[in-house]
């Protein structure tokens, strides 16, 4: 089976976060032939960690890939980005095992619920080793083909969907004044919420977004005035602190208008993924490697607003998360017509492996 064969595979057997049983067999299953000194399976879910080197003292590279797909099927690449990591375990297996240092291979399960980098971490196979270096990829389009994307900085943004539930008391239609509808205090957030974004020409370090995702207010009863409420918004920001900073100007926005209005309120955060804050040292070694191999690559000047449920491992080790395009001309990650490059395959498994060889313990 080539790595086309596989990658068609994984594609048309997608497997939502926390449901990835048929890729996480699959990878068990194929890296048996790259001959791994360990392989630790159903980490923290369907995770697959997989090691060259018995000896866990020793400085560790380890390179992450995700594995999930989208409920819509396989339309950001993980499945490309699975294949990837399986080539270059068949690289490294292919090779005199590594004798001063050890390589590791993360096969992370649910990236796009931002839930899955924590579930491996939490379970503490990573920590039994002295990595020194963690690097992630995603494809990206509207790069050219092969070409590395890096940043010093924040790769990707920091984002959370919160949930604001506002409650009143219902009343008639014909009386509105006996109850307490929530409609004023949503109009004043939204309206506060909306100064709260960044303009344009705002420093990197003080971008801040607020994204109207959804109302429900009251019910379809025309006789009756709305009692309780929903409000649901998606916040972004470029570093971990301005987002921290956001979410309490969030609350306190919310908070101060159900007070003037009467209303008690809730909140919880959904899907939060923390700012991929790369480190610069790890940067500077990627491009090294990257010049190195004579990889081509390229610096973006900003952040890309979407997330990557890859932060969490930089809070534990040294590391950083870069781009490899998968061509100008593809439509964008989620669109429905996305369809992973098989082209990408050979040259970013060839980038992975350069990045591995240039690994200065």
């Amino acid at each position: 089976m080539t790595y086309t064969d596989i990658r068609h595979e994984l594609h048309n057997h997608p497997g939502i976060s926390g449901d990835e049983h048929f890729a996480h067999d699959l990878i068990v299953e194929r890296l048996a032939a790259a001959r791994p000194d360990a392989v630790h399976s159903h980490v923290g879910g369907f995770g697959v960690v997989a090691v060259w080197g018995k000896d866990r003292s020793l400085p560790t590279i380890a390179i992450r890939g995700d594995i999930d797909a989208l409920p819509s099927g396989h339309r950001c690449g993980h499945d490309g980005h699975t294949t990837i990591l399986l080539q270059v375990a068949e690289m490294i297996g292919n090779r005199e095992l590594p004798k001063k240092h050890n390589i590791i291979l993360v096969f992370q399960p649910e990236e796009e619920t931002g839930r899955g980098s924590q579930k491996m971490l939490d379970a503490g196979i990573l920590q039994q080793y002295n990595i020194r270096a963690i690097y992630g990829f995603h494809n990206l389009p509207g790069f050219p083909l092969g070409t590395a994307i890096l940043n010093y900085h924040t790769f990707a943004a920091a984002s959370t969907g919160v949930i604001y539930h506002l409650v009143g008391r219902q009343t008639h239609a014909s009386t509105p004044e006996k109850g307490i509808n929530p409609g004023l205090a949503i109009a004043e957030i939204i309206y506060e919420f909306n100064r709260l974004n960044s303009p344009a020409n705002a420093p990197d370090n003080n971008f801040r977004q607020s994204t109207l995702i959804g109302i429900r207010a009251g019910e379809e009863a025309f006789g009756t005035s709305a009692g309780e409420a929903e409000l649901m918004y998606t916040l972004r920001a470029f570093t971990n602190t301005t987002m921290h900073q956001l979410i309490a100007d969030t609350n306190t926005i919310v908070s101060v208008a159900a007070a003037r209005h009467g209303l008690k309120v809730q909140h919880s955060l959904i899907d939060t993924f923390r700012a991929t804050e790369n480190h610069s040292l790890m940067v500077e070694q990627l491009e090294e490697a990257l010049s190195d191999a004579g990889i081509p690559y390229r610096h973006i000047l900003t952040p890309f607003r979407w997330s990557e449920d890859f932060a969490n491992y930089l809070v534990s080790f040294p590391g950083a998360m870069f781009g490899i395009g998968s061509g100008e001309h593809q439509p964008e990650l989620h669109h429905p017509e996305y369809d992973f490059p098989d082209d990408l395959i050979l040259p970013a498994a060839q980038t992975i492996m350069a990045v591995i060889d240039a690994f200065k313990p």
